[in-house]
């Protein structure tokens, strides 16, 4: 996960790390707010891997590396669906008929949302 500052919102970052370290991007969800500060969730490969973070990290790039897991504690969760309504790949879900909360760790992109929204603390990020 990339997070920049405004002063970096019109910058060709990421043509750049295609471009001069040869990596493969693939983005998984971007979002820039009014003040053009963003965020950026992408899965990023190549040869020149860590002289491309390096490179994005000397522009003044913070950089979060999603390795952990995020896993649900089936005891405390209540299918409130507050995580299902910041979930950007679907992960989190509400099954129908029953309404249901179901989460596909397979679908999640480790983003963390659901951890900072569950009123019960049933979503938990592991290392």
């Amino acid at each position: 996960m990339l997070r920049f500052p405004a002063t970096l919102a019109e910058q060709p970052l990421i043509y750049y790390l295609v471009k001069d370290y040869d990596l493969v991007i693939n983005i998984i969800k971007a979002n820039i707010n009014p003040h053009k500060e963003g965020t950026l969730i992408m899965e990023l490969s190549g040869a020149n891997y860590e002289q491309g973070i390096e490179y994005i990290r000397s522009r003044g790039v913070q950089v979060q590396f999603l390795t952990e897991e995020i896993v649900r504690n089936d005891d405390r969760c209540i299918s409130c669906g507050a995580c299902t309504a910041v979930c950007p790949s679907g992960a989190l879900h509400i099954e129908r008929p029953d309404m249901q909360v179901v989460f596909d760790g397979e679908q999640c992109i480790v983003c963390q949302l659901c951890t900072k929204v569950c009123p019960l603390k049933a979503m938990e990020a592991k290392f």
